[in-house]
């Protein structure tokens, strides 16, 4: 054996996950390495006790070709997953065997245990680990690279809005799962002579509810990165319901949007990465239609249906891609990388790149801001997801 590596899921889950996991173990035990796979992302890794007796089976499973021989077949993680962030660790989500260590890094008494995960990857003698999640759990395996933590990074998130990448794992499926759902969407519309309101997630980036509105062909689309205006949205959506022969108008939303002079709709308290939970502006836009013209409307939040199920032909390939490539990199001896796919190449970036900036719609090519609707045209030598 060459060695140990390290596997995690981090954040929301996708579906490309677990293929992600199994290319990587195959690849690995091909290469003569070990695998072990963290559970429930940073949560796991933070809970795990530094003592060769300690039992420690609630936080780490080793993973062999056999184990994860069907797991590409579903969907979610077989790892399980979190939104913990060791960086900022709540007093009462501190282990006990952890309390009172690390420094206060937020002023609510938050910790940051980052050193406690570098000496528990040490204690279980990883020549590597890969961390797959979206920007918030990048983040994470970029300080611990920067603290000389051997890590390697693999995007995901239906939103696609990691930076430094063109894709995430998650995100061909996520938009396939939309169209289908706000094609059937057009039934019920239809029949009660409606404005169907679909709400998809996207808290900063609405690629998502873009791509889907445009292959859906929906009448309009509101996007996280453009302010709407809620009366004109309405005239807009009222002309479109007249000309329809079925009489009935659809409407894409990201969960991120906001009206113009306004705020995105947010409840809860915010999470360890701060944020907080978003939903509701479907019905808030109903609402406003409502009022301005005395339409009734169909509104549907897809939420969880878009990461649900099996992931189709595209995140498949891509996940098992980026696995091989993370190996590839790993048996040349680095760490500190992100692999990525750039202009439709598979690559590799600095890990740190997901903390320098924020990826975002193309508005000014790709959007009608006064239409409220997708704008592509002269694709022409443009990357397949139009960036």
């Amino acid at each position: 054996m060459k060695g140990t590596l390290g596997i995690l899921t981090g954040g929301g889950d996708v579906p490309g996950l677990n293929a992600c996991v199994k290319a990587f173990v195959v690849r690995a035990e091909e290469e003569g390495y070990r695998v072990v796979g963290l559970r429930r992302g940073w949560d796991g890794i933070l809970k795990l006790l530094p003592d060769p007796e300690a039992d420690n089976s609630p936080h780490v499973t080793p993973l062999t070709t056999a184990s994860v021989r069907t797991i590409d077949r579903f969907g979610g993680t077989i790892l399980h997953t979190s939104r913990t962030n060791p960086m900022a660790v709540s007093p009462k989500a501190v282990p006990p065997h952890l309390e009172g260590q690390g420094e206060p890094s937020t002023e609510d008494g938050r910790a940051d245990l980052t050193r406690a995960v570098i000496r528990n990857l040490e204690f279980l003698g990883l020549e590597c680990l890969v961390a797959i999640g979206g920007d918030d759990t990048l983040s994470v395996a970029s300080r611990l690279n920067e603290l000389g933590a051997p890590v390697m990074g693999i995007p995901k998130t239906m939103d696609n809005d990691v930076f430094g990448t063109d894709y995430c794992i998650g995100f061909s499926t996520a938009v396939t799962r939309s169209v289908n759902f706000i094609t059937d969407l057009r039934t019920p519309a239809g029949s009660h002579e409606r404005v169907g309101i679909v709400e998809l997630f996207g808290r900063h980036s609405g690629e998502t509810a873009l791509l889907s509105s445009y292959l859906a062909g929906v009448d309009r689309a509101v996007i996280s990165e453009v302010p709407f205006d809620p009366a004109r949205l309405a005239e807009l959506l009222m002309a479109d319901k007249a000309r329809n022969p079925s009489h009935y108008a659809m409407l894409t939303v990201s969960e991120g949007a906001r009206p113009v002079g306004g705020k995105p709709i947010e409840t809860g308290e915010p999470d360890a990465f701060g944020h907080r939970r978003l939903g509701g502006v479907g019905y808030w836009i109903s609402d406003q239609i409502r009022r301005l013209t005395g339409q009734h409307t169909l509104v549907q939040q897809l939420a969880y249906l878009m990461r649900s199920g099996p992931p189709d032909a595209l995140d498949r390939l891509v996940a098992s891609n980026f696995a091989n490539l993370a190996m590839d990199l790993i048996v040349k001896g680095e760490s500190g990388r992100m692999v990525v796919l750039v202009e439709g190449r598979y690559s590799s970036t600095a890990l740190k790149t997901v903390t320098q900036g924020c990826r975002r719609v193309n508005v000014e090519r790709y959007y009608d801001v006064a239409a409220y609707r997708p704008r592509v045209v002269e694709v022409h030598g443009l990357p397949m997801f139009l960036h």
